[in-house]
């Protein structure tokens, strides 16, 4: 008996086995999956930094906000010559039997005294600072005032005047006793003296808050006759070269639409060199510092 045939048969029945094998283990393939929970990504709120500085406000016994005696003069002294002014003007239309020449000078004198005080708080705002000679306490007060607007509700009366009740006493004092006898002129000067003395009180009833105000300020400012809350605002929002007028507003929309300061600042720009501040980015010394609430001001 050969063994060899045997051998080779088992040999061939374990390739075959092995083919098999090979084949079972290719036709068969495993799939796994995993599953991730996916969690939400949380709504992230942008982070707002508020870089305005707070100020304590002053207090009202802040020697640097009351009248004085000295104040007091200057603004009784102002009111008599802007008194005699219109009672020249009076007396003068009942001499000479006229009324409405002098009626119309005195309108023509409130309209005047409107765009004279803006074209002033155009030229103090843009120019100068406060070592320029005449103007430069007037400058820094203005550029103070643009930094901490709401400390003008908080000055005394003649605090906030008598610098201008001085100019009025100085100025019309002469044309008075000059032109008394011409009560057209007299009506003006006295209607614009006296609304650009008064100017500053005006202004500090445009920042003053409504509830605060007298009824009679707030009508008159809903009228259009005083400068309105409203209005100045604009004035103290970016770019600051807007309704400079502050007796009546009544020329702000003309000046500003018709860009009349823009082109006597190019016209100043290119003659002198002199570049005005409303041009340039405003900083610290002309943007506006936040009142701090009671809660928040420093013991």
């Amino acid at each position: 008996m050969s063994i060899l045939p045997q051998h080779h048969h088992i040999i061939h029945h374990a390739a075959s086995i092995g083919r098999h094998h090979h084949h079972h283990h290719r036709n068969y393939r495993v799939y796994c999956t995993a599953t991730t929970p996916i969690k939400t990504r949380p709504k992230l709120e942008p982070l707002i930094i508020n870089t305005t500085p707070l100020v304590t406000p002053p207090k009202i016994d802040d020697p640097s906000l009351q009248s004085t005696w000295a104040h007091r003069a200057w603004v009784a002294t102002g009111c008599t010559t802007v008194l005699i002014s219109l009672a020249n003007s009076i007396t003068g239309s009942i001499d000479s039997h006229i009324w409405l020449e002098p009626v119309l000078s005195g309108f023509a004198g409130y309209l005047f005294a409107d765009l004279g005080s803006g074209v002033y708080h155009w030229g103090i705002d843009n120019y100068g600072d406060a070592s320029t000679p005449v103007f430069g306490s007037q400058i820094d007060a203005f550029q103070g005032h643009h930094r901490s607007p709401w400390t003008i509700t908080k000055r005394q009366f003649a605090n906030n005047l008598h610098t201008l009740a001085r100019v009025i006493t100085y100025t019309v004092l002469p044309i008075d006793l000059i032109g008394h006898n011409h009560p057209v002129v007299m009506g003006f000067v006295g209607m614009a003296s006296g609304c650009i003395m008064f100017s500053q009180q005006f202004h500090s009833w445009a920042h003053g808050t409504k509830s605060k105000l007298p009824p009679v300020v707030v009508a008159l400012q809903d009228a259009g006759v005083l400068v309105s809350r409203s209005q100045h605002a604009d004035h103290h929002r970016p770019p600051y070269n807007n309704n400079y007028c502050i007796v009546s507003g009544v020329w702000n929309k003309f000046l500003d639409e018709h860009r009349v300061f823009e082109a006597l600042e190019m016209m100043l720009f290119f003659k002198l060199g002199l570049r005005p501040r409303s041009w340039s980015e405003p900083n610290s010394d002309w943007t506006e510092e936040a009142e701090a609430s009671p809660t928040t001001s420093p013991p």
